[in-house]
């Protein structure tokens, strides 16, 4: 059975919107679009692929469908691994405003909690969410993600979406790896690890 990973790329302060340029995603009046470009290298490249290697489907938000609909097409480079998964992978797409998608691979999937159970029982390897935070939401108040990649930059923004919302379950996770590139960026896999547990320092 296929297990469903999150892959995110965060600031210090927990954001996750528009990392990839100005105008990637501006709701909510964001104006820091394009925050982790001058923190991107080598490194962290090797990272992406590694993780993109493992994929044998992608679960993705519309407007990160969106996003990478309108780049990732266009890199035809048959060296290039993250191009070549994307465009040739299963990609299934959240959304209540959409049902036909072009690009090659992509189907809609309506009730998010109700089908996540059914492709993970379709593949065997990962099912890969990448950015997605509108979806990401969904998944973690439903306990639905078996393993988090966090790539955590030294950037603090203050304003923009973020990861853990409001509607978070409380619970623990377990730290699998950590690392962290020339640039500052630390790069942490963690796992599910059950309900939370509490305890005190108190003396009394």
């Amino acid at each position: 059975m296929a297990e469903l990973t999150l892959t995110t790329f965060l600031t210090l302060d927990g954001v996750m919107q528009a990392a990839g340029g100005p105008s990637e995603d501006t709701t909510g009046d964001f104006p820091h679009g394009g925050w982790l470009v001058p923190h991107a290298d080598e490194e962290m490249g090797k990272t992406m692929d590694d993780i993109f290697s493992k994929a044998e489907a992608f679960l993705l938000g519309r407007t990160t469908y969106d996003i990478f609909a309108a780049y990732w097409p266009r890199i035809t480079d048959t060296d290039e691994l993250v191009a070549n998964q994307l465009n040739s992978l299963p990609k299934y797409v959240a959304s209540r405003t959409r049902t036909t998608f072009d690009w090659y691979g992509s189907s809609l999937i309506q009730d998010v909690v109700g089908e996540v159970g059914e492709l993970k029982q379709r593949y065997s390897g990962e099912i890969q969410v990448h950015g997605s935070c509108g979806l990401a939401q969904t998944l973690i108040q439903h306990d639905l993600i078996d393993e988090y990649r966090l790539l955590i930059f030294p950037v603090i923004l203050g304003t923009g979406k973020r990861l853990f919302g409001s509607g978070t379950v409380p619970s623990m996770l377990k730290l699998v790896s950590s690392s962290n590139t020339s640039k500052g960026t630390i790069v942490s896999v963690y796992r599910r690890a059950g309900k939370l547990q509490t305890g005190s320092f108190a003396l009394d």
